[in-house]
C-alpha cells in the first residue's frame, strides 16, 4: 500500500522534515552519531586537560610526582579545582632535591665514624694518639697546615 501526500501538503518537503511513517529520519540519524562522536571528543579534551599536571610532573622527572598525581585524583572525584590549580603549580616549580646531598653527608659520616674506629688509642703517658695512615697515604688526622699559613683574626 502506497501512502499518498495529502492533497493540501506540499509536494517537495525540506530535508529537516521527518519523512512519512515507516521511513528511515536520515536527520536525527546524523544527530545522534554527531552528538555521541562530539560526547566522546569532549570527554577526550576533558580527560586530557585534567590529566595536565601529571603528565607534566612525569615527562620533568620531578621529584613531587606522587603528590601531584594525588591532587590531581582528588580534584577529580570531589570537583574542587583548587587542588588541581596546586597540582598545576607543584608540576611547573622545581623543588630541590634535598634527599642526595644528605645521603652523601650521611654515607661521608658513616665513613668518617668507620675510620675512627681504625684510629690507635694515645700512648701509655702520652697525649697524642698514634698517627695512622689511610689507604691513600695521607694522615688519619687530616692534612697539616704550615704555621705560616694560619692567620689570626683581628
Amino acid at each position: 500500500m502506497s501512502e499518498q501526500l495529502h492533497p493540501l501538503a506540499p509536494h517537495h518537503l525540506p530535508f529537516y522534515l521527518a519523512p512519512p511513517t515507516g521511513q528511515t529520519d536520515l536527520f536525527m540519524v546524523g544527530t545522534g552519531v554527531f552528538l555521541v562522536v562530539v560526547v566522546l571528543y569532549v570527554g577526550n579534551l576533558y580527560w586530557r586537560l585534567h590529566s595536565l599536571p601529571e603528565r607534566m610532573a612525569h615527562k620533568s622527572q620531578k621529584l613531587q610526582f606522587e603528590v601531584v598525581a594525588i591532587l590531581g585524583l582528588i580534584s577529580l572525584f570531589t570537583h574542587i579545582h583548587a587542588f588541581w590549580v596546586a597540582g598545576l603549580l607543584l608540576a611547573l616549580i622545581d623543588i630541590p632535591d634535598f634527599s642526595t646531598p644528605l645521603r652523601s653527608i650521611a654515607g661521608s659520616v658513616e665513613r668518617l665514624a668507620d675510620n675512627s674506629d681504625t684510629v690507635a688509642q694515645p700512648e701509655e703517658g702520652g697525649s697524642e694518639p698514634a698517627q695512622v695512615t689511610t689507604a691513600e697515604g695521607e694522615s688519619a688526622k687530616g692534612p697539616s697546615i704550615p704555621k705560616s699559613e694560619v692567620h689570626g683574626h683581628v
